[in-house]
């Protein structure tokens, strides 16, 4: 990798957990959720409302499944790591834009838009993951990625209070109401997204293969056929890799499904719009210094042990989540899944970079992001089916135990490099 690495590199590639983050905490975890359950699909049953976004999300993952390896070899063999991922940010940009356009009781283009911005979210990750070995050494991974998981969280918590001081009090805005308030809050994002991704694309520079020309695009299509191949090969071949990756497959589908479907499970159990809405922020604000904190846990126990630190606290938090009452209970429970949250997600990243060849990084960061997609098809539609088959959330929650369970058990297994 480049040995000249600058601080002021690192905290740009950092920037953009700081820019797309915004749209996990407004879009997909907050607002859309709500506002898709009392505006775009009003009058439906509520069983029919979670189903409808387990399946967008399902949708938008099964979308990424299928491309993410293919993108990431292309994006090796060609040097373009960086205009690829401008071109899935610029299509999740413009789809969030797209959900201020959408009128009442159009829950089908609303799902439209959403699938649309979270493949664009999705397909920039997976390029913005894999140039974590192009601004860090090995011994650096990670530091550097909880630096950008705690920005991350950050700065979505911040736009995220921006955007419920907005719906609270729209009239400070120069507002008509809240359903004038969500879309705007929904354009901020988009802008908030394009602004700070700016610094990486200025600063982080990216490791070109050594080759005199860069080959056609039929040509680097075919070579990139070739080359998928043969990662796929390498992995079956890398004990470590695999085992990891089954493991990651398990786990972050449970983390993942948590964060997806968390709003929808406090609507089904009765919890009102403001006490959710507190405790994302408590879950924002935490995270923060959590994410940090986890980076140096990292380095002193090991990532694996880190992360099955936070597994077991995932295993907690569920398990608490389906006997809770009140809103009071629900904040606590926010707040743990701040503490181990970003922590889980920053290790398992800088873990899988540490096992992988840097040269072909993308690619493999595409079955990476690949599986953990896969994942989150699996989730969402557990939780929506186990809820909706014993009419009760509390029991669709519980059958994320499961994914919990099976992640750690093989993480476990993963035997150091």
């Amino acid at each position: 990798m480049n040995l000249s690495v600058t601080t002021r590199q690192r905290w740009a590639w950092a920037f953009y957990d700081w820019a797309n983050s915004a749209f996990i905490t407004t879009v997909m975890v907050a607002f859309f959720p709500i506002f898709f359950r009392q505006y775009w699909a009003k009058g439906l049953p509520s069983e029919d409302i979670t189903l409808h976004l387990g399946t967008a999300n399902a949708m938008a993952s099964l979308s990424i499944m299928l491309l993410a390896p293919f993108l990431g070899t292309v994006a090796d063999q060609g040097g373009i790591k960086k205009p690829m991922m401008a071109g899935f940010v610029t299509l999740g940009v413009c789809a969030t834009l797209g959900l201020t356009l959408v009128g009442e009781s159009q829950w089908q283009w609303a799902m439209f838009a959403f699938v649309l911005a979270v493949v664009g979210f999705l397909g920039a990750n997976i390029f913005y993951d894999s140039l974590l070995v192009d601004v860090a050494e090995e011994k650096d991974f990670n530091r550097v990625s909880a630096l950008g998981y705690g920005l991350g969280y950050l700065g979505g918590g911040l736009l995220f209070a921006l955007c419920v001081l907005l719906t609270l009090k729209p009239e400070w805005f120069g507002l008509e109401d809240k359903v004038a308030a969500v879309r705007w809050a929904f354009g901020v994002t988009a802008l908030w997204w394009a602004v700070f991704s700016v610094p990486l694309w200025w600063w982080v520079r990216e490791r070109v293969p050594v080759q005199a020309v860069r080959p056609h695009l039929l040509t680097l299509l075919r070579q990139s056929v070739r080359q998928l191949v043969a990662t796929f090969r390498h992995i079956r071949q890398l004990r470590v890799v695999w085992l990891f990756l089954l493991a990651y497959w398990f786990y972050i589908d449970g983390v993942d499904t948590v964060i997806l479907m968390s709003v929808d499970y406090g609507k089904a159990i009765g919890f009102a719009d403001d006490g959710l809405i507190t405790a994302l922020l408590i879950t924002q604000f935490i995270a923060f210094p959590a994410a940090l904190a986890f980076g140096w846990v990292g380095n002193r126990i090991g990532a694996k042990r880190g992360i099955l630190l936070g597994l077991a606290g995932y295993v907690v938090i569920t398990v608490m989540a389906s006997q809770m009452t009140n809103a009071h209970e629900f904040y606590w429970l926010a707040g743990a899944v701040g503490l181990v949250q970003g922590g889980v997600q920053a290790l398992s990243r800088s873990l899988y970079a540490s096992l992988i060849p840097v040269e072909q990084a993308a690619e493999f960061f595409g079955f990476y992001n690949m599986l953990g997609k896969f994942a989150a098809i699996i989730g969402p539609l557990l939780v929506a089916w186990v809820g909706a088959l014993t009419n009760s959330p509390r029991s669709g929650l519980l059958a994320v135990l499961l994914l919990f369970g099976l992640g750690a058990w093989l993480l476990w297994k993963v035997p150091r490099r």
